[in-house]
C-alpha cells in the first residue's frame, strides 16, 4: 500500500506545483484589479486561467486528434472491404484493421487523448481543493492562501470546495452544483454530437468507428453526470470551461477544415461559391479528398519496357511512318 501512494505522490506532486504556480499567478493579477483575494471569484476566475492556459497548451495534441479521426472517417471503405473478405476469421481481421490503421497514421483511440491526459490535472485540482478546504496547503500555496482558497464564497455564502453530496442541505450549493453538472454534462454531450452530425461521411456513420463515437456519445455525459455530484464547485468550473473550449474548438475546426463527404464538408462548399460569387469570381471546382493511400498503393507504376524485335523485323518496319505522321507534302495519311 506505500508503495502505491509512494507512486501516486510522485506522479500528483509536480502536478501541485504546475496547477498553484498558474492559479497563484492569475490570483494575484485578479488582487491587483481589485478582486477580493478571499473571494470566491477571485479563486474561480483563476481556476477558469487555469483551464485556458491547459486547454491552450493542449491545442497541438489536438490538432493531432483532429488529423486521427479525419484519417479515420476516410478509411472507413477500406475498413468495410476488409470486413467483407476477412468476416468469417476475426483473428486475421483485427491484424489487417490494425496494419491498415498504422499505414494510414491513424489511432481509433485518439479521439480520447485530450480526456486522457487532463484527467491526471482533474484529480491534482480536486486534491489541491480538498486539502486546501482543510488548511492543507500543496504546490506553492501559502497556508494563508490555502485558507483563502479552502474557505472562499461565491456570492458570499456558496463555498466552492463544497460538493452536492455534502451541501448539508445549502441550497445554495446544491443549486449551483447542479446547474454546473448539467451544463458539463449537455456540453459533453453536445460536442460528440456535433462531430458525428457534421463532420462523419455518411460511410463512416455504420462502421466500428461509428460504434465507438456513439459509445462516447452516450457513455460520457452519463459517467460525468453521476460523477459531477461528488465533485467540489470549483473543480466543476473547471471541468465546463474546458467542454466550452473544446466545443467551440470544435466548431472552429469542423467549419473551416471539413472532412470531405461530410454535411459540413457541403457546407463549405457553399459558403466558397456564394463568397465567390460576390466577388466575381470564377467558381473552381473543388478538388475531393481521398482515403490516405497505404505504402503499398504509394509505389510508382514500373515503366513497360518495348518488346525486342528481330533483325528482319526492324528492316521491314524501319521505313514506316508512325500513325498520324504527315507526308512531303503536309497531308496527314
Amino acid at each position: 500500500m506505500d508503495f502505491f501512494t509512494s507512486i501516486g505522490s510522485f506522479i500528483m506532486t509536480p502536478l501541485y506545483y504546475v496547477i498553484s504556480v498558474v492559479m497563484v499567478g492569475f490570483h494575484k493579477a485578479f488582487e491587483a484589479v481589485g478582486l477580493d483575494p478571499a473571494g470566491g471569484a477571485s479563486w474561480v476566475l483563476s481556476i477558469v486561467g487555469l483551464t485556458l492556459v491547459i486547454r491552450a497548451a493542449l491545442i497541438p495534441l489536438f490538432v493531432k486528434q483532429i488529423k486521427s479521426s479525419r484519417n479515420m472517417q476516410l478509411i472507413q471503405p477500406k475498413v468495410k472491404e476488409l470486413q467483407k473478405k476477412y468476416g468469417h476469421d476475426r483473428e486475421r481481421l483485427a491484424q489487417e484493421t490494425m496494419k491498415l490503421y498504422k499505414d494510414a497514421g491513424t489511432n481509433p483511440f485518439a479521439s480520447c487523448l485530450p480526456i486522457l491526459l487532463q484527467m491526471p490535472i482533474f484529480f491534482a485540482l480536486f486534491r489541491l481543493i480538498d486539502q486546501a478546504s482543510h488548511g492543507n496547503p500543496r504546490g506553492v500555496l501559502t497556508e494563508e492562501q490555502a485558507e483563502q482558497f479552502g474557505g472562499a464564497e461565491l456570492f458570499g455564502q456558496i463555498p466552492i470546495a463544497n460538493t452536492f453530496l455534502n451541501a448539508d442541505g445549502h441550497v445554495g450549493v446544491m443549486l449551483l452544483a447542479a446547474v454546473l453538472v448539467v451544463a458539463m454534462t449537455a456540453t459533453t454531450f453536445l460536442t460528440q454530437r456535433q462531430l458525428m452530425s457534421k463532420n462523419m461521411p455518411a460511410d463512416a456513420l455504420s462502421g466500428p468507428y461509428a460504434q465507438q463515437q456513439k459509445m462516447l456519445l452516450y457513455v460520457l455525459p452519463v459517467v460525468f453526470a453521476v460523477g459531477g455530484i461528488a465533485f467540489p464547485i470549483g473543480v466543476l468550473f473547471y471541468w465546463t470551461t474546458s467542454n466550452l473550449w473544446t466545443m467551440g474548438q470544435q466548431f472552429y475546426v469542423i467549419r473551416n477544415n471539413p472532412a470531405p463527404g461530410t454535411p459540413a464538408f457541403a457546407a463549405k462548399q457553399d459558403r466558397d461559391r456564394a463568397k465567390a460569387a460576390r466577388k466575381g469570381e470564377p467558381i473552381e471546382a473543388t478538388a475531393v479528398e481521398t482515403a490516405p493511400e497505404t505504402p503499398a498503393e504509394r509505389r510508382p507504376t514500373q515503366r513497360q519496357q518495348p518488346r525486342k524485335q528481330t533483325r528482319q523485323q526492324r528492316k521491314s518496319g524501319g521505313g514506316q511512318r508512325p500513325s498520324g505522321g504527315r507526308t512531303e507534302g503536309g497531308k496527314q495519311k
